[in-house]
Order: C-alpha cells, then structure tokens, then sequence
C-alpha cells in the first residue's frame, strides 16, 4: 500500500475488505480516530470557534475531531453546585460543559451510542456500536436475552420522564413495539422480551 509507506494514516486511506483484514491484527495507531483537545484561556472563549477551525484544517484528517474548551472554567464549574454551575456556563455563553461534549464527540468517533434499561431497582445505560439492532442491544445485556428475544418496547427517555413511568406511556400508547430488525437510537429506553 503505497500511501502507507508514504507515511499516511490508516484512517486516511480507503481500503478494501481484504486489506482491512490484513492489516486489522496490528491494531496500528494510526487506525484510530482522534480527538483533538485545545485547553483555552477564559479570555480566548469569544475566538473558540474560530481556533477550533483553524486546528482542524492545519489537522485534517478523517476520523479526526477538534475541540476548544478551558480546563480552569472547567475546574471551576466542577467545584460549584449544579445551580450555580449553570449560571456561570449560561453567562460564559457555554450551552453545555466540556465533559459533556467531550463524551459526545467521543462516540460520535468512535460510532457509539447509548440505550437505557429501566425497571424498580435499577435504571442502567448500555453501549452499542450505531446501528445496532434490538437483539444486538439485548446481546449487550446477556447473551441469554438475545437468544430467546420476542419484541423490544421502546420510548426515548425525554418522553419517558415527562410520562413518569412505563405504565403511563403503555397507557398512553407511547410505548412501540419493535421487532427484531429496529436500529436502536441513541438515548432510547428498552425492555426486551424474550423467552426462555
């Protein structure tokens, strides 16, 4: 592969199938997507977005984000109560913390994406690759559930929380059932059924 011996990052260059195997044992550094942090003054917030273009075109790469936040205002909005926080973000012109968007673009880079189970005892978070299907979300939970999988009754969990409860959106007819085939979207609430 000539653009590799050139010094190209795998994530640059368009391989076949074949190749793509070939070389997927070596787990080769350049293979992986990359997010690109610039810790920024409180006084360089206004131009954020404008260095944050400027890096991402000097750092143009597929597979490749580039982000501008500031670790101090981070630090700082950690250390306040989430009121005050908020406040703070909201007079700084910051629609959501830098953890938030890190985690964000992370799993946009990386093609991942969340699910929620909820139920009396526990309400848990589960990640799969996009596209995942219902029976891959009930694999990520067991094996088991997948094996046996009927439906999955689905809500996305804004809906969820402004219902209050599955029974409420059951009631309501909010809650769908899907079969086998459903790509699982990101921040849905799932409960499969299945057999034993």
């Amino acid at each position: 592969m000539p653009s590799l011996r050139a010094g190209e990052p795998v994530r640059d260059v368009e391989l076949s199938d074949d190749e793509a195997k070939v070389i997927r044992g070596y787990r080769l550094l350049t293979e992986k997507p990359v997010l690109v942090l610039l810790n920024i003054g409180e006084g360089e917030l206004a131009g954020a977005e404008a260095m944050t273009a400027e890096f991402a075109d000097r750092y143009a790469h597929r597979s490749t984000r580039v982000l501008a936040l500031s670790a101090r205002i981070e630090m700082e909005l950690g250390e306040l109560e989430p009121e005050e926080a908020e406040v703070f973000r909201s007079d700084l012109g910051l629609t959501e913390s830098g953890l938030e968007r890190v985690i964000r673009t992370s799993y946009g880079l990386l093609g991942l994406l969340s699910f929620f189970t909820a139920g009396p005892d526990e309400t848990r978070a589960w990640t799969v690759s996009e596209g995942a299907t219902a029976v891959d979300a009930a694999a990520a939970i067991h094996t088991d559930l997948a094996r046996g999988f009927i439906r999955a009754e689905v809500i996305p969990w804004d809906e969820l929380l402004v219902l209050g409860s599955t029974t409420e959106a059951r009631r309501q007819g909010k809650l769908r059932s899907e079969g086998k085939t459903y790509r699982v979207r990101d921040g849905d609430v799932v409960e499969i059924l299945f057999n034993v």
